[in-house]
C-alpha cells in the first residue's frame, strides 16, 4: 500500500507539472503552426513566420537544434550564472556580471518595454521553452525554463562586452576580502596594476581580436552596384548563419550570437551593414574619495558627501557535495560599482546600461532599407563597442564610428582613472552622429575598418583626427589596417569575386619592416661569424619570398615562427619606446638579436617538425573533433591544412593558431569565423562560408561539411530568395514535427 502510495504521488506531481504547462503548450504549439522551418543544404535554417514574433519564436527554436548548449552558455554567463554549472572557479566572473544585470531591475524593464518589443522577448523565450518540452533527452546545465526578461541581459551581440573590461583579478582581490568577512579598506594600497598584470604577461602574444569590414561605391565596382564584405573574427562557433523572415517586412540573413533573436552582422534585400570592435572610449573609471563612518563608508562629490551604496549580491556556485553559495557586501556610487582599489582609492566604473534601447536598435536595424532609415536606427546611440561599416542597392556606402560617446571635458585624460570628487569629469550627454567620425559615400570609393583608428578608413578621404577630441578614438593603426589600404585603394573595378580575393589577399604587411633589417643584419655580419653559416639557406629562403602565405610555403613558417620570437624578446623595450613592434624590430633591434631569434626559430620548427624546412600547411591546421567551447586538439586526428594567419602579421584573413598540450602542430580556435560578400542590386547576392559547418552535433553531416571551404576561402552561394532553395532543401517542417 505504501508502495502504491508513493507511486501514486509521483504520478500526480508529474499530471500536476503537465497541467500547469497547458496553456503554454497550447500557446506554442499555435506559434509553431505558424512558422516554417527551412533547411538548405549546408544545414542552414530559413526561418518564414506570419509575424516578426513568429519569426523570432523559429529562429530561437532553429538555434537551440543546432547548438543549445552555447545558446544557453551564453545566457549563463549574461546572467552572471557561471559557477552554477562549472564551479567555484567562476564565482568572481559571476560577481563581475551581477554587479550591472540585477533579474528585479531587468523584469521592471521588461514591463517598461514596449508592447512590440516585448512580444518579441515573449517569442524568444517560448521558442526555447519549447524546443525543452519537445526535447526531455536535452538538460540544460542551468536554465531550466527561459523568461522574456532574459532577452535585456543579452542585447548587443559582441564578443567580449563593456563588462569584460572589468579585471577580475583586481575585483577578486577588492570583494575577496568582503567576502572573507573583513570589509575593504578605503585607504589601503593598490593590489593589482594594469601595467603590472601587462608587463607579467609580456611572454605571451595576444591574438589580436576584432573583425574587418569593407564597403566599395558603385563608382568602383565592375556591375555599378555597392559591395560589402561582412568578415568578423571572433572565436570560431560563437554565432550561427540563418534567415529569419516574416509577412510584416522582415527578411535578413547573416550571423546571429547564439540565443539572441536578431541577425547581428548581416543583410536584408535592400541594405547591409558589419560590425567592428571600436576603440572608442566609451567607459570610464572614476577614483573615489571614500571614509568609512560608522558602520558604513560615504564619499565626496563637489562640496557634498554622498553615502556609499551597499547591497548584498549572493553568488550561487556548485560543489562535490551539491549547490553552495558566496554573499558579497557591494559598493557603488553614482557613477557605478567599485570594481577595485588604485593607490589607496576605490575606483568606480560607469558603462553605457541601456538594455532597452540596445535591444530595440540591435533589431530594427535589421528591418532598415537605406542610409536614412539606417542611420535613424543609429541615433538611439545605444551600441556602445562597435563601428559600423553601411552599403545600400542605393549605391550608398557608410561608416559609423562608435555610437555611444559620452560628451566630456577636454581638459581630462578619461583614459586613465578621474577625479570621481570633481562634478567637472561627468559626462555631459552622448556626441552626436555627426560629432563623431563618420563618412558617406567618400569620393575614394571604398571605405574599411578593421579596428584600426578611422583616419585611414577611406584613404585621402578619411576623417582628420584634429577634428574630433582625444577620447573618440584609442586605436592606432595596424598591419592588417595598413593591409586593406592596399588591397583597396586605385581599383575601379571591383566584382563579388574580386572583393572576395581582397579579403583573402596573402600578402604579410607586417614583415615590411622587419624581414629587410633581418637581411641586412646577416649580410653585414662577418663571414666567420657562426650564425653567418647557420643561417644563410634560412636567409636565402626569405630573401627570395614573395611575403605571401600559402600552405606549401617554408618561408611563412620561418617567417612566422621568427616573428614570434622577436615580439617576445622586444615588446617590453617597444612598449617603452611607444613603437609598434614591426617599427621597433625594423629599425631598432640589435642585428645579434635578430639573428640569434632567427636560429632559435628555425631550431624550434627542427625540433618540432624535424626539419625548419616545414610547409606552412603542415603547421597550421583546423580540426573540429568536438563541440566543447573549450577545444581540444590531437596531432593523430584528422585536420585540415590552412593557408592564412593570424592577422598579427597582417592577413586580412585571421586563423589564431597555436599548439596545445600535447600538440605540435597549431590548431586555430579564432579569426574568421564567418565571411561574407554582398552585392546589391536589382536583388541582392551573397556568397558566404562559415568556420566548420552549422550543427554543434558532431554526427550532424553539417558539424564540419564546411571545413575544406572555410580553409582556402571557398565561399558558396547563399539562398537568400525562397525560390533559390529550390534542389537546395533538405527539409522543411514546423518547430516541434
Amino acid at each position: 500500500m505504501k508502495k502504491f502510495m508513493l507511486i501514486f504521488a509521483a504520478t500526480s506531481a508529474s499530471f500536476a507539472f503537465q497541467t500547469d504547462r497547458i496553456p503554454d503548450v497550447a500557446r506554442w504549439q499555435q506559434e509553431a503552426r505558424n512558422v516554417t522551418i527551412i533547411r538548405d543544404d549546408w544545414g542552414i535554417a530559413h526561418v518564414y513566420g506570419k509575424t516578426d514574433a513568429d519569426a523570432v519564436f523559429g529562429m530561437e527554436y532553429a538555434q537551440a537544434e543546432d547548438d543549445f548548449n552555447r545558446v544557453e552558455t551564453n545566457y549563463i554567463n549574461a546572467m552572471g550564472r557561471l559557477a552554477e554549472a562549472e564551479g567555484e572557479s567562476k564565482i568572481y566572473q559571476d560577481l563581475r556580471m551581477k554587479l550591472f544585470i540585477d533579474p528585479d531591475d531587468m523584469k521592471k524593464q521588461y514591463a517598461d518595454s514596449p508592447a512590440w518589443l516585448q512580444s518579441l522577448m515573449n517569442a524568444f523565450a517560448d521558442g526555447l521553452n519549447f524546443y525543452l518540452y519537445k526535447h526531455p533527452e536535452v538538460k540544460p546545465r542551468v536554465i531550466k525554463r527561459f523568461e522574456p526578461w532574459m532577452a535585456l541581459t543579452f542585447t548587443e551581440g559582441s564578443i567580449g562586452g563593456d563588462i569584460e573590461k572589468v579585471n577580475l583579478n583586481q575585483l577578486q582581490a577588492f570583494y575577496g576580502k568582503a567576502a572573507g568577512g573583513a570589509m575593504p579598506s578605503a585607504n589601503a594600497t593598490r593590489q593589482f596594476s594594469p601595467v603590472v598584470d601587462a608587463q607579467e604577461n609580456d611572454a605571451q602574444s595576444p591574438e589580436p581580436t576584432g573583425s574587418n569590414g569593407m564597403a566599395i561605391s558603385p563608382s568602383n565596382t565592375s556591375g555599378h552596384h555597392a559591395l560589402l564584405l561582412i568578415n568578423p573574427h571572433t572565436s570560431f562557433y560563437f554565432r550561427s548563419e540563418l534567415q529569419m523572415a516574416s509577412e510584416e517586412g522582415l527578411n535578413t540573413y547573416g550571423a546571429a550570437t547564439w540565443g539572441q533573436f536578431f541577425i547581428y552582422q548581416g543583410f536584408n534585400d535592400r541594405a547591409g551593414w558589419m560590425h567592428t570592435s571600436s576603440a572608442v572610449d566609451a567607459v570610464d573609471d572614476y577614483l573615489e574619495k571614500v571614509e568609512k563612518k560608522g558602520d558604513h563608508y560615504v564619499y565626496k562629490y563637489g562640496n557634498e558627501e554622498r553615502p556609499v551604496i551597499e547591497s548584498v549580491i549572493t553568488v550561487p556556485y556548485k560543489t562535490d557535495r551539491g549547490m553552495a553559495e558566496k554573499k558579497f557586501t557591494v559598493f557603488r556610487t553614482h557613477h557605478g560599482p567599485i570594481v577595485r582599489e588604485e593607490n589607496g582609492k576605490w575606483v568606480s566604473i560607469r558603462i553605457m546600461q541601456e538594455p532597452i534601447k540596445a535591444l530595440t536598435q540591435s533589431y530594427i536595424r535589421t528591418k532598415a532599407h537605406d542610409y536614412k532609415s539606417f542611420r535613424q536606427t543609429m541615433e538611439l546611440q545605444a551600441d556602445s563597442s562597435n563601428n559600423t561599416i553601411f552599403a545600400d542597392a542605393d549605391g550608398d556606402i557608410a561608416y559609423f564610428h562608435g555610437n555611444f560617446i559620452p560628451r566630456r571635458d577636454n581638459s581630462f585624460d578619461f583614459t586613465k582613472p578621474v577625479d570621481g570628487s570633481n562634478p567637472a569629469t561627468e559626462w555631459h550627454g552622448l556626441l552626436s552622429i555627426d560629432e563623431t567620425p563618420h563618412l558617406l559615400n567618400p569620393k575614394s570609393g571604398w571605405l574599411y575598418n578593421s579596428n584600426n583608428a578611422p583616419w585611414s578608413a577611406a584613404g585621402p578621404s578619411s576623417p582628420k583626427k584634429e577634428d574630433y577630441p582625444a577620447y573618440v578614438d584609442q586605436g592606432v593603426e595596424s598591419a592588417r589596417g595598413e593591409h586593406a589600404v592596399r588591397v583597396l585603394q586605385n581599383k575601379k573595378d571591383f566584382t563579388p569575386n574580386s572583393l572576395i580575393g581582397a579579403a583573402y589577399d596573402s600578402y604579410l604587411t607586417w614583415f615590411d619592416k622587419p624581414l629587410p633589417a633581418l637581411i641586412k643584419a646577416w649580410d653585414a655580419t662577418p663571414a666567420d661569424h657562426p650564425l653567418k653559416t647557420k643561417l644563410a639557406e634560412q636567409i636565402a629562403s626569405l630573401r627570395g619570398w614573395d611575403q605571401r602565405w600559402a600552405v606549401t610555403s617554408v618561408p611563412t613558417s620561418l617567417a612566422v615562427f621568427w616573428g614570434e620570437d622577436m615580439q617576445r624578446r622586444v615588446r617590453a623595450d617597444a612598449r617603452n619606446a611607444g613603437m609598434r613592434l614591426e617599427e621597433y624590430i625594423g629599425s631598432k633591434a640589435p642585428a645579434e638579436m635578430m639573428l640569434q631569434s632567427l636560429a632559435a626559430a628555425s631550431d624550434r620548427l627542427a625540433a618540432d617538425f624535424e626539419t625548419w624546412k616545414t610547409p606552412w600547411g603542415d603547421i597550421n591546421r583546423f580540426q573540429r573533433v568536438n563541440d566543447d567551447i573549450a577545444p581540444t586538439f590531437n596531432d593523430a586526428a584528422p585536420s585540415i591544412p590552412v593557408e592564412f594567419t593570424s592577422s598579427t602579421w597582417g592577413s586580412l584573413a585571421s586563423f589564431g593558431a597555436r599548439a596545445y598540450t600535447g600538440t605540435k602542430k597549431w590548431y586555430g580556435t579564432s579569426g574568421n569565423s564567418f565571411v561574407a560578400v554582398v552585392e546589391f542590386g536589382e536583388t541582392v547576392r551573397a556568397r558566404a562560408v562559415t568556420a566548420g559547418g552549422e550543427s554543434g552535433n558532431p554526427a550532424s553531416p553539417h558539424f564540419n561539411d564546411e571545413a575544406k571551404r572555410y580553409s582556402t576561402g571557398d565561399l558558396r552561394e547563399v539562398y537568400y530568395y525562397r525560390a533559390q532553395l529550390k534542389g537546395h532543401t533538405e527539409r522543411e517542417y514546423h518547430p516541434g514535427n
